[in-house]
């Protein structure tokens, strides 16, 4: 194997890409979005600041790709109860708690984000896509439930769209400062409202009345 091999050059890009994402991720556990520099941040990684370059745009992108890898990381926590697989109660517990894990990991980058749309347009932008990105995704999931009979009547796209910056501003809250909560406390706090909100039926007959 020679150093021009593809598979070398391509691992070697992959690892340069992620030590870059992960000294911004370190970054925003201290500072705001505001206070990100090219150069600082490529001294953080020891590489030079034309290798950013090669892999972003601006910071501005590379924001939006850290909050793409947040984005993935809920859906994929989600997955299961979006999908409507398995009992309904179960699978939207496991997602919270996926949910609240993620938000654990990468509650800095939320506060980067959210703090910096006020007052930056593109940054607005990218936020307000991300937290209307899982609108539609939940709406719907509701709107399965409500005609199993799970879930009381109601608009499902409003509560969806509650719930979901309810969601964010408390993982922003709870995890965004070096300072986290306890993951079982912010868990807690979210099932109840959740949980309350859709399926506010006694949960044992709720499960009966939506197995075959």
């Amino acid at each position: 194997m020679t150093p021009t091999d593809p598979q070398q050059a391509s691992s070697k890009a992959a690892l340069t890409r992620a030590a870059i994402l992960r000294a911004a991720g370190e970054f925003f556990e201290e500072n705001p979005f505001r206070d990100l520099t090219v150069g600082g941040l490529m001294r953080q990684t020891g590489l030079s600041r034309a290798t950013f370059y090669l892999y972003f745009n601006d910071l501005h992108g590379l924001l939006e790709t850290l909050l793409e890898g947040v984005k993935g990381g809920i859906v994929e926590g989600a997955h299961k109860w979006l999908s409507n697989e398995g009992e309904s109660i179960a699978t939207l517990q496991d997602s919270l708690r996926a949910l609240v894990d993620v938000g654990h990991t990468h509650g800095a980058i939320l506060r980067a984000v959210s703090d910096g749309a006020p007052t930056d347009a593109r940054l607005e932008n990218v936020w307000q896509s991300f937290l209307a990105s899982f609108d539609e995704v939940v709406s719907a999931r509701i709107a399965q439930d409500q005609a199993k009979g799970l879930t009381p009547e109601f608009d499902p796209l409003p509560v969806a769209r509650t719930l979901n910056r309810m969601d964010a501003a408390i993982l922003i809250h709870a995890f965004g400062s070096p300072q986290k909560k306890e993951k079982e406390e912010v868990l807690t706090a979210l099932l109840r409202i959740w949980l309350s909100t859709l399926y506010p039926f006694d949960a044992k007959a709720a499960l009966q009345k939506e197995s075959p």
